[in-house]
């Protein structure tokens, strides 16, 4: 196992801290890296939305991999809209971090994403395209196993230590990483 860093933003621009985690092999070579971006998408109570593609055992964040030419933030807006029929506003997305880890349903491969935070919340879902199934899972709790690692080995963590924090700021206020 190779080490690699992450790091989180938290709210008025406070340094989340860096830590070390686990990746299957930081060596590898750029075809082998899936660019994606990925977006938090939460309900009243705070849950976070989780889907699964079609064809696939691991819930994940919506969104996916980056169109030619396109920036971190389209694609996240463009994913949604895509996966779950809502349409978002980039400037009330906030950078949660960049992080690495194994891809969930490509074997050999790592996914290098961009994950954001909604500043807006959701209750009624409406999964599309290559969407097979939806799932709130509250952040709070012992996590199931059929997440990705992506998911539970980063995002989790860092929603964790964000919402401990005092004072959450508003998405749109917050420095991106």
């Amino acid at each position: 196992m190779v080490s690699t860093w992450c790091s989180i933003r938290l709210p008025n621009g406070g340094a989340g801290g860096r830590w070390r985690a686990p990746v299957e092999d930081d060596r590898q070579s750029a075809g082998s890296v899936i660019r994606v971006s990925a977006v938090v998408l939460r309900d009243d109570a705070g849950q976070v939305l989780t889907v699964r593609k079609r064809g696939t055992e691991r819930f994940m964040l919506p969104g996916g991999k980056h169109e030619p030419g396109e920036t971190p933030v389209e694609a996240a807006v463009r994913e949604c809209s895509e996966e779950l029929r809502i349409e978002l506003d980039a400037t009330m997305l906030r950078q949660l971090g960049t992080f690495r880890a194994p891809a969930a349903n490509e074997k050999g491969f790592t996914v290098d994403a961009v994950v954001f935070e909604a500043a807006t919340t959701l209750e009624v879902v409406d999964p599309a395209a290559e969407i097979d199934a939806a799932r709130w899972l509250d952040p709070r709790h012992p996590l199931p196993l059929d997440l990705a690692p992506l998911l539970a080995e980063h995002v989790i963590p860092a929603l964790r230590q964000y919402d401990a924090s005092a004072d959450r700021a508003p998405a749109s206020s917050s420095p991106s990483c």
